[in-house]
């Protein structure tokens, strides 16, 4: 019976839950709350500092947008000799790539965009890629502290989405880009960017694909 009794109470000890008080930090997400104001803030600044700092562009001279409108990437910019091949080996483009794109699920729907193009040449990116890939390191090192605020300011809990895109902006397939962010009481809630999966023939028809994916998520 002692034994029993001893198992029944490990169990009971293990199991038992305790009260930790307000979650401040999850999967790299810090959470801070100023109850005044009725406010809480999202961001991940720790994170993204750490990020910036991996890949050696602490003091990299700041941008002011995610990607610049120079940049016109395409399957061309990658590598086609030995020695570039060779010089990307040793690019961590791809791991840049999923680092931010965490960030911005969690986060950052500025970064939609500028992940979704960049995202697209990670088999086989080149300089150039990775020219716009530290471009968008720049940005987000002068940004780490922006983030999202949920506050009850606006009484009215209404849904209202923002929906765009871009015509044949992929230069390789000829599709578009749908774009699109919803908010709920001024709060963004949901955001996505991402590829066509068709071709649009118009910049009609991919304005209507792009209307018919955001009425998916807001339903």
């Amino acid at each position: 019976m002692s034994r029993i009794r001893y198992l029944k109470d490990k169990l009971k000890s293990e199991f038992d839950m305790k009260d930790l008080g307000n979650a401040k930090k999850i999967l790299g997400i810090e959470i801070s709350r100023v109850r005044k104001e009725n406010r809480l803030c999202l961001n991940q600044s720790l994170y993204l500092s750490k990020l910036i700092n991996r890949f050696n562009m602490k003091n990299c001279k700041p941008a002011n947008v995610p990607l610049a409108s120079n940049f016109i990437l395409s399957a061309a910019l990658s590598p086609r000799t030995l020695e570039e091949s060779r010089y990307m080996e040793n690019i961590p483009y791809s791991s840049a790539v999923g680092s931010v794109m965490y960030s911005m699920i969690s986060t950052r729907p500025d970064l939609a965009q500028a992940i979704s193009v960049l995202s697209r040449y990670m088999a086989k990116p080149g300089k150039g890629h990775w020219n716009a890939m530290k471009w968008l390191l720049r940005y987000i090192s002068s940004t780490t502290s922006v983030g999202l605020i949920y506050d009850c300011y606006n009484s009215e809990l209404e849904l209202i989405g923002y929906v765009d895109s871009d015509y044949a902006g992929d230069r390789d397939k000829r599709r578009s880009t749908s774009s699109y962010f919803f908010t709920i009481a001024g709060c963004c809630v949901s955001w996505k960017s991402q590829l066509q999966s068709v071709v649009a023939l118009s910049t009609t028809e991919a304005e209507y694909i792009a209307v018919t994916e955001a009425v998916k998520e807001a339903m």
